[in-house]
């Protein structure tokens, strides 16, 4: 069995990205800035921004962050957006999710100018991906097809069973395969019969947040198998897929942690870079 090294190939990615970013640098004069808003003090958020500064730093980037109490008027957060929506030296605008109670996700969402939502959540560009056009793709959906065309280059004919149908994983996820000429079946928890769908597929990616539902005699031998969960369990961190039972029949399975997350901020660079790519281009 292939155990999938997410750190490792975020790394090398990481290194592309900052011999891109290099040459923008000498073509264009000046390097994709990304800027984040934090809004209030939770401390997964806080630690997700840092990791997301320190990576944007290390491959050249120009990174902000703007940070605002949890109680910040709704006005002010969108108001600022509009203004990075105006300001050049910005490519890429992140608002760390969740939010708080009184500021409404979508309009936050829906503010940020769809060539700089480096989340890939704005209705455009959302539309623009089940279109099969150029678009910002959720950054942990495009991490899981980078792992998986690692394994495996070629995914014409496959099947692919994504388990979670959620806006920023499943339903992504689904399209980036079916772009590939994949046969996808996207199942979640209410599906009859989840172990029967998930036996047909070549390529598993669960990301339904329930702790080691994908068993091993749901997988099929050879299978390629992404684990996006991240679940707290009374024996520490542990995935959607239970790792000890699916390593004996898998082909290939990303290990949690050290797996998909690693390649999500990395995926956040890269579209950082493609957004001011974009932008540039238009501007010429």
């Amino acid at each position: 069995m292939i155990l999938i090294d997410g750190k490792k190939i975020a790394s090398e990615l990481r290194d592309d990205l900052k011999k891109e970013v290099s040459e923008l640098k000498k073509k264009f004069n000046k390097v994709p800035g990304l800027t984040v808003i934090l809004i209030g003090d939770l401390t997964p958020s806080q630690i997700y921004v840092r990791n997301k500064e320190k990576s944007a730093n290390e491959v050249g980037l120009k990174s902000e962050v703007i940070k605002y109490p949890d109680n910040v008027e709704e006005k002010i957060v969108l108001n600022k957006i509009k203004e990075l929506n105006k300001d050049d030296t910005v490519s890429g605008i992140l608002v760390q999710l969740p939010l708080p109670k009184h500021i409404d996700k979508q309009k936050v969402i829906e503010t940020i100018t769809p060539d700089k939502d480096v989340d890939g959540f704005h209705p455009m560009n959302v539309g623009n991906l089940s279109s099969g056009y150029d678009s910002s793709v959720p950054c942990t959906p495009l991490g899981c097809y980078l792992l998986i065309k690692k394994i495996e280059p070629n995914l014409s004919g496959k099947k692919a069973v994504v388990v979670g149908r959620s806006n920023l994983n499943g339903k992504p996820m689904a399209q980036l395969l079916l772009k590939e000429n994949c046969t996808v079946t996207i199942t979640h928890s209410k599906t009859s019969d989840l172990k029967g769908e998930c036996l047909k597929g070549d390529i598993i990616v669960a990301a339904v947040g329930i702790p080691e539902l994908v068993k091993g005699d749901w997988v099929k031998k050879n299978a390629i198998v992404i684990d996006v969960g991240i679940n707290k369990t009374e024996k520490g961190i542990v995935g959607d897929v239970d790792f000890d039972e699916v390593s004996k029949v898998a082909k290939a399975l990303t290990p949690v942690p050290g797996g998909v997350g690693p390649m999500t901020i990395a995926c956040l660079l890269k579209n950082t870079i493609e957004c001011f790519k974009r932008n540039e281009v238009s501007v010429d």
